[in-house]
């Protein structure tokens, strides 16, 4: 594997403070090459600022609190190539302070808890390679940590390999809501997982070339949905490609914590295009025997592509038409409309 060409144009950084002229006018700090997206974060001191981005590269961490609500995190432009957020930490990456690793969620270059979040026109990425360090075990790396309810992201770039996207919710009991359009995510091992209730909708998902000897080479999804959650992962009008040979990706299995041994997850994937990368004969797999995909909530509606064929109808659970009226956008979301934004 080879490092990704991520760096786009412009070098350099300082961020300007648009002050609010009055009461009530909107917040914005501009960042530049040179400065740091995270001091702009540091420099929010109430809810409803915009912080837009500007080409070029940010090898830094990202790190958006709870206190930081109704943020907006934007690039400058609406091509997403142009302003890139990079790092490099993985599972198994010691900390600096010698105080242990940084685990999954820490292993993030972009996350964030804050409520009411949205994100546009950037990338996200993280650039660990498991062929750089072959003496981690711990090859989970993440490129965005979202645990915040009504988390937006429009016309973003996530990029890592295994665990790219992780969508969480802010407590075990919490059905916090995501939404994610236009995006494109890739990544090898079960790299949209997490316990929120998240909305793909005209997403594209790509599975990358992985050298190794044996398949399948990855998942795509992996929910942990909470079992009292009536809605887990949804794609919609979305599609699937890959880098690699037909049939090397299975779709999804379900990931059951040992922290939360009662989830149930739940995916759903409809009105979507599926290539041939990912196996039609078998689809689903379990990451663990005492969990069973078979078990879960795993189901399909009307998707089309050489990966969505059915071939053996018990490996590929559909909805009845009926059953999938209550599998949208609006069903999931509830009173949140972010699709509804002008």
């Amino acid at each position: 594997m080879r490092r990704r060409a991520l760096i786009s144009a412009g070098v350099g950084l300082v961020v300007a403070v648009a002050a609010p002229a009055r009461a009530g006018t909107r917040r914005v700090l501009h960042v530049r090459p040179g400065d740091s997206v995270q001091a702009a974060v540091d420099a929010v001191t109430g809810p409803g600022w915009t912080i837009v981005v500007h080409p070029g590269t940010y090898r830094e961490v990202v790190n958006i609190p709870a206190g930081k609500a109704e943020l907006t995190v934007r690039g400058a432009v609406r091509d997403p190539h142009a302003a890139v957020i990079i790092y490099d930490n993985a599972n198994g990456t010691q900390k600096p302070d010698g105080s242990g690793t940084y685990g999954t969620a820490g292993s993030a270059t972009f996350s964030s808890a804050a409520p009411g979040l949205t994100v546009r026109d950037l990338t996200l990425a993280n650039d660990w390679l498991r062929a750089d360090h072959p003496d981690i075990t711990g090859t989970q790396a993440v490129a965005a940590y979202t645990y915040g309810d009504r988390t937006h992201f429009e016309n973003v770039r996530l990029l890592a390999h295994q665990d790219t996207l992780f969508v969480e919710t802010t407590a075990l009991t919490a059905f916090d809501r995501q939404y994610f359009r236009r995006c494109y995510i890739e990544g090898d091992v079960d790299f949209v997982f997490g316990r929120a209730t998240a909305v793909f909708e005209e997403c594209h998902f790509h599975t990358l070339q992985r050298d190794v000897g044996f398949t399948p080479k990855g998942m795509v999804f992996a929910p942990s949905t909470a079992r009292a959650n009536p809605y887990g992962v949804l794609a919609v009008r979305s599609r699937i490609t890959s880098g690699a040979e037909d049939a090397a990706y299975k779709l999804a299995r379900p990931w059951v914590p040992s922290y939360e041994t009662t989830a149930w997850p739940s995916l759903v994937v409809r009105n979507s295009r599926i290539g041939p990368g990912i196996d039609p004969v078998a689809p689903y797999t379990n990451m663990r025997e005492a969990y069973p995909w078979q078990a879960m909530r795993f189901r399909e509606y009307a998707n089309s592509g050489p990966g969505a064929v059915i071939s053996v109808p018990g490996n590929r659970p559909q909805l009845a038409a009926e059953e999938a009226a209550m599998h949208t956008r609006r069903t999931y979301l509830g009173d949140w409309r972010p699709y509804e934004r002008r």
